[in-house]
């Protein structure tokens, strides 16, 4: 005698149809990432949940005499942490350079990762929820200068994963990021940082301030430079400016924007931002106009 299996879906599960052309065409217009970004995000996933909490206790401190500066800097290490050993299984024979312990060599023909754990420490530090983790890959060329080839920047709070791969275009998860369409500074919002206590040039920041401010929407000035440029790359941003930074502060947030189609200089022009340390980004017909009123402001 046989006995005859019987199989029942679920209420409401259905054998799913074949995808029609309109669903395939979707299908594969959708970002497959490569086993490196995905190694860098699983790592910035892995440190998130905790940085969350952190803030959360954070928030808690506030009113504490001592205040909670000594147990963000204990955050941002801890996070740095998980991101090296994550990073570093995966990746043996290759090289860090990270805000919190600096170079970690590796070898000198393979990439090295630029890390960030927590880029927006003072935003941290108030109990203000804008900061990000920002990860970047360089790789070496035969010209013996240095390329960044892949980009990931993770806002913890808002579970957003920002990230781009040379030639691959940019990406907010699985949505395709552009630069801003606007073409006028008067419709225009523009991000920058600030000079304060013993870091940056406050002559040079307040002539371009005088020159842009008046010629523009709005300034804003939110306390992550990573964030920042994401937000361009993003279209929420139409352009932005800023100098004096860190490698780990920029360096995925510049591919993110070239990716997205916009354009980085130093404040000349030049494609030199990183050995300038000076970061204009916008969309074509901004930066032009942008880049007039920096380099007229600096003359």
């Amino acid at each position: 005698m046989t006995s005859r299996l019987t199989l029942t879906l679920p209420l409401g599960c259905a054998e799913r149809a074949p995808p029609s052309p309109v669903e395939r065409g979707l299908e594969q217009q959708m970002p497959s990432h490569s086993g490196l970004l995905t190694v860098m995000e699983r790592a910035a996933r892995k440190a998130g949940p905790r940085l969350r909490r952190d803030f959360n206790e954070v928030q808690q401190l506030q009113v504490s005499r001592k205040g909670p500066a000594d147990f963000v800097s204990m955050a941002d290490r801890r996070a740095e942490q998980t991101l090296f050993e994550e990073l570093s299984r995966a990746r043996p024979d290759w090289g860090f350079l990270m805000e919190e312990r600096g170079e970690v060599a590796g070898d000198p023909t393979k990439p090295r990762f630029i890390i960030d754990p927590l880029d927006g420490t003072s935003n941290f530090l108030h109990g203000i929820p804008h900061f990000a983790m920002s990860i970047a890959v360089e790789e070496p060329l035969p010209s013996g200068k240095r390329e960044i080839t892949t980009a990931l920047i993770y806002q913890p709070l808002t579970d957003e994963s920002f990230w781009a791969e040379k030639g691959r275009g940019a990406w907010l998860t699985d949505q395709r990021l552009r630069v801003s369409s606007r073409r006028e500074l008067s419709e225009s919002l523009i991000a920058t940082g600030i000079p304060f206590m013993g870091h940056g040039d406050f002559a040079q920041w307040s002539r371009i301030f005088g020159a842009v401010a008046p010629q523009v929407a709005g300034i804003r000035r939110f306390g992550s430079a990573a964030l920042d440029l994401a937000w361009v790359a993003a279209g929420r941003y139409d352009g932005y400016w800023e100098a004096d930074l860190q490698p780990w502060d920029v360096a995925a947030g510049l591919l993110l924007v070239k990716e997205a189609g916009g354009f980085v200089t130093d404040f000349r022009g030049g494609d030199r931002p990183m050995e300038r340390n000076e970061y204009l980004a916008a969309n074509d017909a901004l930066h032009s106009k942008l880049h007039k009123l920096v380099a007229g402001a600096l003359r």
